[in-house]
C-alpha cells in the first residue's frame, strides 16, 4: 500500500488531577516521516487498555520513579498495541507481519525494528488474544503469583479485582494451574462474582455488599497465605487483618485510587509488623526472563481446558476518534477481563 503522509494521534493535553475529563486528551493530525533503514511502518489494529496508563499521566509522577512511560503534555498517549506491518525497511519484518509492542494512541507508527516482537497468537483464537490471555496482564498474573507470591498448592490465595484482566488470569493460574487449595476472588457485583467462580474460584466476594467485611472473615477462615492486590485502598486495609503470620502480599495495582485524591486510612497496617507480612511491589518487566515459560504454561493450560479465554476479553470495536472513551470504561467497571479496543478502518 502507499504510505500515508499523516496519522491521527491522541495527545496528552492536561495531566488530570482526579478524574479524566474531556480536555485531558486532544486529537491531532501529525506528519509521518519516511522510513530509515531498520524501521517499519505499522498500522495499529488493537489497543491495550490498562489501568496503569492512568498512573503514567498523573501530575504527581516523577519521571525517574515512574511505573512506566511518563508522557509530557503534548506527547502522544502511550499504549500497548497489536499492529500490522504495512511498510518495511527491515530484514527482520515483512509487510503483513503482526507485531506487538508499546506504542501510542496513533493510527500509524514508525518504529525501530527492535521495538516490537511477534504478536503471540494461538491457532483457532482471535488475534486479540495477544493482548488478553497471552498478553502482559496474564504475564503479570503469572509472574506475580510465582516470582513474588511463591504460591504453592497448599496455599489459600485471595485476589482482588478478580473480574479484571490481571485478576481473572490470576484466579485461573492459582486454582487451575498451580492447584491452590482455596482461591477467593473479590469483585464488584453479583454477576462478576458469579463469573469469577466459573473461572475456578472457590468463592467470590462482592466488595459493594454491605456485608463485605463479615463475608471476608467467613471466606478466609484459617487466614490467607497470599493476597494478590490489584486495587489498594480500603480492601487492602481489610486484608491486612486476614493474613497469616509470614504471609505475602503481592502489590500489583491500586485502581481504587487512580482517579481519586481521597485519603484512605490504613489503620490496619500494623498487622504487617505483628504478622511479619512480606509486601512486595513489582512490574511485569522485572521478570522478562520468565516470560517464555509463562506463555508456554498458559498455552498448555488453554489447550488442556484449564485456562479459559471465554469471557476473559471485552473487545470494543471503535473509531479512532473514540479511543479515550473506550479506555475510560476501565474506571467505571464496564469491562470483564481484558478491555481491548479494535480500531475500525
Amino acid at each position: 500500500m502507499a504510505a500515508p503522509s499523516t496519522t491521527k494521534v491522541w495527545t496528552l493535553q492536561h495531566k488530570p488531577r482526579g478524574p479524566v475529563t474531556a480536555d485531558t486528551f486532544a486529537l491531532e493530525n501529525k506528519p509521518l516521516r519516511p522510513l530509515n533503514d531498520g524501521e517499519i511502518l505499522v498500522k495499529l489494529v488493537y489497543l491495550s487498555n490498562d489501568p496503569a496508563q492512568r498512573t503514567w499521566i498523573d501530575p504527581s509522577v516523577v519521571k525517574e520513579r515512574a511505573y512506566g512511560p511518563a508522557p509530557d503534555e503534548g506527547d502522544a498517549m502511550p499504549s500497548g498495541f497489536v499492529g500490522k506491518v504495512v511498510q518495511s525497511k527491515s530484514a527482520s519484518w515483512k509487510e503483513g507481519d503482526l507485531v506487538n509492542g508499546l506504542g501510542s494512541w496513533s493510527e500509524y507508527l514508525v518504529l525501530n525494528e527492535k521495538a516490537v516482537f511477534p504478536a503471540r497468537t494461538l491457532e483457532g483464537y482471535p488475534t486479540s488474544i495477544a493482548l488478553s490471555a497471552l498478553g502482559m496482564t496474564t504475564l503479570t498474573a503469572y509472574c506475580g503469583l510465582h516470582e513474588v507470591g511463591h504460591v504453592k498448592p497448599e496455599h489459600t490465595v485471595v485476589i482482588s479485582g478478580a473480574a479484571g484482566a490481571t485478576g481473572s488470569a490470576a484466579v485461573q493460574i492459582a486454582k487451575n494451574i498451580v492447584g491452590c487449595k482455596r482461591v477467593v476472588g473479590i469483585a464488584g457485583g453479583p454477576e462478576k462474582c458469579a463469573w469469577v467462580k466459573k473461572l475456578g474460584a472457590d468463592e467470590c466476594l462482592d466488595y459493594r455488599s454491605p456485608s463485605f467485611e463479615d463475608d471476608l472473615v467467613k471466606a478466609t477462615d484459617g487466614y490467607v497465605d497470599v493476597y494478590f492486590d490489584n486495587v489498594g485502598g480500603s480492601i487492602l486495609n481489610s486484608m491486612f487483618k486476614r493474613m497469616k503470620r509470614f504471609s505475602r502480599i503481592i502489590a500489583c495495582g491500586a485502581i481504587s485510587g487512580y482517579n481519586s485524591r481521597e485519603t484512605v486510612n490504613m489503620n490496619n497496617i500494623f498487622e504487617v509488623i505483628s504478622m511479619r507480612i512480606t509486601m512486595q511491589g513489582f512490574i511485569v518487566s522485572d521478570f522478562m526472563a520468565q516470560w517464555p515459560a509463562a506463555i508456554e504454561a498458559v498455552k498448555k493450560a488453554i489447550k488442556e481446558g484449564k485456562f479459559t479465554t471465554e469471557g476473559t476479553e471485552t473487545l470494543v470495536k471503535a473509531q479512532f476518534d473514540e479511543v479515550p472513551q473506550v479506555w475510560q470504561r476501565l474506571f467505571s467497571g464496564q469491562n470483564q477481563g481484558k478491555l481491548v479496543t479494535q480500531l475500525e478502518s
